[in-house]
């Protein structure tokens, strides 16, 4: 069907397919009921013949053994269905934390979203969150409440915090029948008729709006029609005519208002119960954008600023939002936002400036495929064959490049050091985490040059405990995890001064001599600024008591002895040493002599200094709402942080503080739960501060 379309380029035709696909995403707080939304939705849709549940592990989209083992979605995946005639690309994100990086991926290429919210619980922490980043994104949603089936379920209650702590304008177009235990069903407040499900039905039996709801129905009718014409100028003329407004009108507004975010749509039901579903099919249909109905998307070409529409007789153009490592090989998910794609094609990968051939198309349904031979502006498919495309990078027509703006990559937050319990494995533990490292952008590798450890840095604790995992299922190889190394160091805080150092060494043949005098001191104390601020060395030797090339040795053996300092074996920063006189043997000095002088000078000299051990510090930038500040202050103190600033925004406090880095491992997960997963932080590298003084390590 796809390639009989690019044969014909009919306009009327391929304005009319394209205005039938719709690419959504289900957003939701964890355990909000998301994956039970997305499997009904397969279910009702006749793509799946039973009902998948997240506690058995049958879902689709849960299909990684993680995910089944822990009840949570932890990576996105997409899935394809239909519905009256709709094309429906659907992708099912995790509502972790931990895992807010594949949401961003996912949104930068939908068009719409389904934000599902627990009718008891109303808007949760990482709600707010994935509708901050929707928000980003300008991506129009509809909102479902699910769990109308449970005790303490109320949807006016859930609207409220809607309202409240998202700050939409909700425009409510069901309500319930029954509550709780007793849920069945709902009023459609659009065509004033009720839907309701009998125990066991897969589909609603429709019907009168029940006697005993009429008037409450009305009442709702009548301030869902005033919500509107308060926002909509159309539906305010009709509202003004004193007639109210009619469905087709009604129905307009609602789309229009949902299409450009000054409205969101909101629907309920309980998911597990299977109620509700059919109702939310038609408001994604009615409501949320085709490609046709959003701009154009931009990009940087060769001329400048270039736009592509969708449309497939344009140019190709597609952004690769995911990779990953499936059974059928290397797979590459695209969002094509112009042109058509054939299988065996050569685009060009405008990231990096390679070519790529497309060796297969797939429909993905989670971790099953179907094989196409073309696909078109608007589709989201994987393909197989790309070798070096990463998430964020552009494929597009090789005659006509052009670079989209990738997803905004989060920066990690937590490390562990990983290491390979076989010495013999360490190879293939880097390898594997290398690849991991390329399918997960929020996951960075590196390897600390002081330590030597190889050190995993991702979105949390959480986040780098399923990527070990995966290395340990997937390869079969045994890794330790860790926490990793702080690198240390040691600075002078009182010097010596005229400190003689003199070495002889006579074993046979030519023999050593060499004789330095050194002053130590801090740097600080000679003009600068900053106690960790690295190591000076001059002369101030007179009368050519040490030649000039001995000088120079005697810098490169103190420069030796600062590998190791006296108090724990720290690189040694922050002094300055003074040659200040020294000797010469006519024929046993030399270059190496004074070196070794100088090595092993300093180091005696260093011992007879007073020493402070310093440790490594971050300055962290700490976002929490006002409910939440005290605690986050008095964590911080707990943690031997130090606040130095601290800037009010609306619901929001950014506190910015110092604090050792050795303080901050699990910080990430404290302070999520102090401030119910709405706290994020920052933190850069801030040099070094002296570390509390303790038996042996403080100054001598």
């Amino acid at each position: 069907m796809r390639t009989d379309l690019h044969r014909n380029p009919d306009h009327q035709l391929i304005d009319h397919r394209l205005a039938a696909v719709r690419n959504l995403g289900i957003l939701a707080h964890v355990d909000a009921g998301k994956t039970t939304v997305t499997e009904r939705i397969l279910y009702a849709t006749g793509t799946t013949h039973r009902r998948g549940e997240v506690h058995d592990g049958t879902t689709v989209t849960d299909f990684d053994p993680q995910e089944r083992d822990r009840g949570i979605t932890i990576f996105a995946a997409a899935v394809s269905c239909a519905w009256d005639g709709h094309r429906i690309n659907l992708i099912d994100t995790p509502g972790h934390v931990d895992f807010a990086d594949e949401v961003e991926r996912s949104l930068r290429v939908l068009d719409g979203a389904i934000a599902v919210f627990d009718a008891v619980a109303g808007v949760e922490p990482q709600s707010e969150s994935v509708w901050r980043q929707a928000d980003r994104y300008g991506v129009p949603r509809i909102a479902f409440v699910n769990k109308l089936d449970r005790a303490g379920a109320d949807l006016d209650t859930a609207v409220d915090s809607i309202r409240r702590r998202l700050h939409p304008s909700p425009l409510v177009v069901q309500m319930p029948i029954g509550a709780q235990d007793g849920f069945t069903g709902v009023v459609d407040l659009l065509r004033m008729r009720s839907l309701v499900w009998a125990d066991g039905a897969d589909t609603p039996e429709e019907g009168p709006v029940p006697d005993a709801l009429r008037e409450d129905a009305l009442r709702r009718r009548a301030l869902l029609e005033e919500a509107v014409a308060e926002l909509h100028a159309g539906a305010l003329e009709e509202f003004c005519a004193g007639s109210g407004l009619g469905e087709r009108t009604l129905g307009g507004a609602l789309r229009d208002l949902t299409r450009s975010g000054e409205g969101v749509v909101v629907l309920c039901g309980s998911a597990y119960r299977n109620r509700g579903i059919e109702p939310l099919l038609d408001a994604v249909v009615a409501y949320l954008p085709s490609p046709l109905d959003v701009p154009p998307v931009r990009g940087a070409g060769d001329g400048g600023e270039q736009e592509r529409a969708a449309d497939p007789r344009a140019p190709f153009a597609a952004l690769a939002f995911k990779v990953s490592a499936a059974a059928t090989g290397r797979l590459t998910y695209l969002r094509i936002y112009s042109g058509t794609l054939r299988k065996g094609e050569t685009v060009l990968d405008a990231t990096t400036r390679r070519t790529e051939r497309i060796a297969r198309i797939l429909r993905v349904r989670a971790d099953r495929h179907a094989e196409l031979d073309v696909a078109v502006a608007g589709d989201i498919v994987a393909v197989a064959g790309p070798k070096a495309a990463r998430a964020g990078s552009t494929l597009c027509a090789p005659g006509r490049p052009v670079v989209l703006e990738p997803p905004v990559a989060a920066e990690p937050v937590v490390s562990v050091a990983v290491e390979a319990r076989a010495s013999t494995d360490t190879d293939r533990v880097v390898a594997a985490l290398a690849r991991l490292a390329e399918e997960d952008p929020s996951l960075v590798l590196r390897s600390d040059p002081e330590t030597g450890q190889t050190l995993l840095s991702g979105m949390g604790e959480l986040h780098l405990e399923v990527a070990v995992e995966k290395v340990r299922r997937a390869h079969g190889l045994d890794v330790n995890v860790g926490r990793p190394r702080v690198t240390y160091r040691e600075t002078v805080a009182r010097g010596v001064v005229g400190r003689v150092y003199r070495h002889v060494k006579q074993d046979g043949g030519a023999g050593q001599f060499a004789h330095v005098v050194l002053d130590v001191e801090p740097l600080e104390a000679a003009g600068g600024d900053d106690a960790a601020s690295g190591f000076e060395f001059r002369s101030a030797v007179v009368g050519g008591r040490v030649p000039q090339e001995y000088v120079r040795a005697v810098e490169a053996g103190c420069r030796d002895a600062l590998a190791e300092g006296p108090l724990g074996g720290h690189a040694v920063t922050g002094l300055r040493v003074v040659l200040t006189d020294g000797g010469t043997h006519p024929k046993d000095s030399s270059e190496m002599a004074f070196r070794t002088a100088g090595r092993l000078g300093l180091r005696e000299a260093l011992r007879a200094c007073a020493m402070t051990l310093l440790e490594p510090v971050a300055e962290v930038t700490v976002t929490v709402p006002e409910d939440a500040l005290g605690s986050v202050l008095g964590d911080l103190a707990s943690r031997r942080g130090r606040v130095f600033g601290s800037t009010a925004r609306p619901g929001v406090t950014a506190v910015d503080a110092t604090v050792p880095l050795v303080e901050l491992f699990g910080y990430a997960t404290r302070l999520r739960s102090r401030t119910q997963g709405r706290g994020v932080f920052t933190a850069r590298p801030a040099g070094y501060a002296p570390a509390p003084q303790s038996p042996g390590t403080a100054e001598r």
